[in-house]
């Protein structure tokens, strides 16, 4: 969720209701440990550790290759405040892979073995990973991975079922969610493929793990964590229509804005054409805020847009 999860966006989602966990984006540990060495807040700590009293419980999510390095990035995390250290072992982007880290880790064992401990001794707060299949569908590791996380005392685990050379193209193979939850005894947190809440009790019933996590899904429907737990505990659940996508929208542009936050004109593009998913003529706000450089613009040109689909929507009936 590189580019998605900063702290203005966890922050909407925990308004939300229903997420249990939210976790940073994942964070060069050799950046963080610069931050430190430097004595001053860096720039990567800025964009990818702060966070807010009401974020809580958050995870700070790590990606590394040098062990030292993870322990002491993951020492500094506790520092921070946060609640958890997760380790990404997932992540099969190539400029990561290259350097080892995220799902390049896969490849190598013995060296996932040296991180675990060296930061599961640095800290005191409960250590996760989450991590892929395995490198291609010949090379599986995820019952080892899932042995291993046990055997050091990890707190949980979270598998995403396709391999590092699938990306996310494909459909995600959740029997190897059930073996890996059939081999171990810690909490296994299924991901890879929850789009609706459907999907989510599905995952559920047919691997039996603990939890689920939501991905790319919560970019375009931030509202999902609250309809998994209405439709887990009711069967049905809210939908939102086209003034609540408004509202959304301003109250997340509106944040950017009273923050301050870098890129700010950068993410409200972004995220219009996330939020403006299944909105009719949504395209015509999409093309149309391309034109403005200023975030009052942008919001602006959303009021306006919303309240043209309204009027339409009166006049019609």
């Amino acid at each position: 969720m590189a580019g998605v999860t900063d702290t203005v966006f966890r922050r909407l989602i925990r308004d939300q209701g229903g997420c249990g966990l939210i976790m940073t984006e994942f964070t060069s540990s050799h950046g963080v440990v610069a931050s430190v060495r430097s004595k001053k807040v860096s720039k990567t700590e800025k964009r990818y550790l702060c966070f807010e009293p009401e974020e809580h419980p958050i995870s700070s999510q790590l990606f590394g290759s040098d062990p030292k390095v993870m322990a002491d990035a993951a020492r500094h995390c506790e520092d921070l405040g946060f609640d958890f250290v997760d380790i990404n072992f997932g992540c099969p982007v190539k400029k990561v892979v290259r350097c080892n880290g995220g799902s390049g880790c896969l490849r190598d064992l013995p060296l996932i073995v040296d991180i675990l401990t060296a930061v599961k001794s640095a800290i005191k707060i409960p250590l996760t990973m989450k991590f892929r299949a395995g490198w291609n569908d010949n090379e599986l590791v995820h019952v080892k991975m899932g042995k291993i996380a046990e055997d050091l005392g990890l707190a949980a685990i979270a598998l995403h079922p396709r391999t590092r050379e699938q990306g996310y193209a494909g459909k995600a193979d959740w029997t190897r969610i059930a073996e890996l939850k059939a081999a171990v005894k810690i909490p296994v947190i299924g991901n890879g493929d929850i789009i609706t809440p459907e999907d989510a009790v599905r995952m559920i019933e047919q691997t039996n793990c603990d939890a689920v996590m939501v991905g790319r899904a919560a970019s375009y429907n931030p509202w999902i964590f609250r309809q998994i737990s209405e439709y887990l505990a009711t069967g049905t659940y809210w939908q939102p229509t086209h003034v609540d996508r408004y509202e959304i929208m301003k109250r997340y542009f509106t944040m950017l804005e009273e923050t301050n936050w870098p890129e700010a004109v950068g993410k409200m593009k972004q995220f219009t054409s996330y939020f403006t998913h299944g909105v009719r003529n949504g395209a015509h706000l999409r093309s149309g805020i391309y034109k403005h450089h200023e975030p009052k613009e942008i919001i602006q040109a959303v009021e306006e847009f919303f309240s043209k689909e309204q009027e339409t929507e009166i006049v019609a009936a």
